[in-house]
């Protein structure tokens, strides 16, 4: 019998719910990127990844196409993942700072990393439209694990994730929360922490510094080991 979050991975894996998503993802795994020519390209949704007891839940905004559409596993195999997954494992997140392939023995620590989008878009930008299909399974991984920190990486994973939670009914920010790196917000027993997305634009630009992203997990770690278990 699978468990919950197993069973939900087999759903997001099946999805057809979005035809542009899905005729991009898989016309990437069949050209493919010259370098990635031997790969057998995954090609398919997307499902989260991590501890079932997670207490740190991180939201991105969609697989890269050679990337996660390329490995089966969120930010494995991209550049954003290196600076993801360093970080996490820099702080007691991960088992080990690369990704590389979903069989790498890679493993979370007390975290559980998913994005608001399954599917590689076309420019890394999903519709308002693809970005509700994919709630769902959002809002299910919100009910199943017991996140007590939530880091969303880039605009688009905030509002997917505050949106979620409106409508799963849960507790929201007094005033309207807008999107700002190191934003903070506590919402009920859950502090929403905010950071600009590990992408190639803005990390080669400086827009983000690894300063700037350590400081957000560090605030995470900080929080979660102040929590008495």
């Amino acid at each position: 019998m699978p468990s919950p979050l197993e069973a939900l991975a087999r759903q997001v894996v099946t999805c057809r719910r979005c035809p542009r998503l899905v005729v991009y993802r898989e016309e990437v795994a069949r050209v493919k990127r010259r370098a990635f020519l031997d790969w057998q390209y995954w090609g398919r949704p997307l499902p989260g990844f991590g501890s079932p007891s997670a207490r740190l839940l991180v939201v991105g905004l969609a697989p890269a196409a050679h990337g996660g559409n390329r490995t089966g596993r969120m930010f494995t195999g991209d550049r954003s993942g290196d600076w993801l997954y360093d970080t996490m494992h820099r702080f007691g997140f991960a088992n080990q700072g690369a990704s590389l392939t979903r069989d790498d023995g890679l493993d979370l620590c007390d975290a559980y990393v998913t994005a608001a989008a399954r599917c590689a878009p076309p420019d890394n930008k999903p519709t308002r439209e693809e970005l509700q299909n994919c709630s769902a399974y959002l809002h299910e991984e919100m009910r199943l694990l017991p996140a007590r920190v939530v880091i969303t990486l880039g605009k688009i994973a905030f509002d997917a994730y505050l949106g979620a939670r409106r409508e799963l009914g849960l507790s929201l920010p007094d005033v309207l929360a807008k999107f700002v790196h190191g934003g903070e917000w506590q919402l009920g027993e859950t502090t929403l922490l905010a950071s600009y997305h590990p992408s190639q634009r803005n990390t080669q630009t400086g827009f983000l510094t690894h300063a700037m992203f350590d400081a957000v997990f560090a605030r995470a770690r900080k929080i979660l080991d102040a929590i008495i278990v």
